[in-house]
């Protein structure tokens, strides 16, 4: 029985490419008491093995984030298998703005502490008293309301790229960095503002709809579906789009157009960009948004540090990065003082 991947990313993305076959980019969420985890985690794994799902799923004791692909042949098998599992059944299924064959290149199952994590000790806290859910057309209302103040619930980097007219954008790494400074920031609003929040599926906006509410907010509401199934209601309603910019997503594309603005700047020359990548130095892996012109100029690297590495033999960069170990804390996501023009 096979419990893990065997390919490569590379191994898979030769495979995708042979196929041929046409891949649906989705994700769903579900706050909801999993007694083990573990046990669902490799039934999960078996049943969308077979179904060739790839994607990047977390379950924990209070629910399931999953975020995946699966072959558009499939969908209607993933669909009766997903309606299946009791508490999913009719979950919503939130499908990609723009589609990407190669969005995902494994299937990757984990169990976690929470799907979401929050830094929250607090046994009294109930994550399913959420604020009241709102539409596409219902959230246009109450951000254009005087006494609304909408919050983006993403981190510093998704925001940069796109956010909601009149939204506040927290400059935070995590989403459990925001939880305290909202609280503090908008206390004198507890009764008598209402906390419109947003992000970008749904999942990190309904647990902090009900953290406000549990901290004595009253009036919350938050965008049900997040900015994806808002760019699909704007669409399908032919409503006003009050989003500008791309939508940040865990994935290979890394965002999805949502408007034609670009509100960021190339964190390198400083010209109109709100394309991420990954510095290409395995050694730093930096993520920043970079232009096309510097992308050639400085080989997909951050800095000339790393394009000079990138020009040593493979062998030498072995060599030189033996040892260590570069994770998201050490560069916080753009934060890196060589990006002369992050804002």
């Amino acid at each position: 029985m096979q419990l893990y991947n065997k390919l490569s990313a590379n191994e898979r993305a030769q495979l995708i490419e042979q196929a041929g076959e046409d891949r649906l980019t989705l994700s769903f969420y579900k706050y909801i008491q999993i007694g083990n985890p573990q046990l669902f985690r490799d039934y999960l794994f078996i049943h969308w093995q077979t179904l060739e799902v790839l994607g990047r799923i977390y379950l924990a004791h209070e629910g399931i984030n999953a975020q995946l692909s699966v072959p558009a042949k499939n969908f209607s098998l993933f669909k009766t298998q997903i309606d299946s599992v009791t508490f999913l059944e009719n979950v919503r299924l939130n499908i990609a703005v723009e589609q990407d064959n190669k969005s995902f290149l494994k299937l990757t199952v984990k169990v976690r502490d929470k799907i979401v994590a929050d830094g929250l000790e607090d046994k009294n806290f109930d994550v399913t008293k959420k604020g009241k859910h709102v539409n596409a057309l219902e959230f246009n209302s109450l951000l254009e309301d005087e006494n609304t103040v909408c919050l983006d619930m993403r981190n510093h980097y998704e925001s940069e790229i796109g956010h909601f007219q009149k939204a506040v954008t927290p400059d935070v790494d995590t989403f459990k960095e925001s939880l305290p400074i909202i609280e503090k920031d908008l206390s004198q609003y507890k009764e008598n503002k209402n906390l419109l929040m947003y992000c970008t599926g749904g999942i990190r906006c309904e647990k902090a709809s009900a953290y406000f509410k549990h901290k004595g907010f009253r009036n919350v509401y938050q965008l049900e579906g997040g900015i994806i199934e808002y760019a699909r209601q704007v669409k399908k309603l032919g409503i006003e789009n009050k989003f500008r910019g791309k939508n940040f997503v865990f994935d290979e594309r890394r965002g999805e157009r949502i408007s034609n603005d670009i509100i960021s700047k190339c964190h390198q020359c400083g010209a109109p960009c709100d394309t991420h990548v990954n510095c290409i130095n395995e050694a730093c892996h930096l993520l920043f948004i970079q232009c096309e012109l510097c992308k050639e100029k400085m080989d997909q690297c951050c800095s000339s540090a790393c394009q000079k590495i990138i020009a040593l033999p493979l062998e030498k960069q072995l060599k030189l990065r033996k040892g260590t170990h570069n994770s998201n804390k050490i560069f916080k996501k753009g934060r890196s003082e060589i990006l002369k023009f992050k804002q």
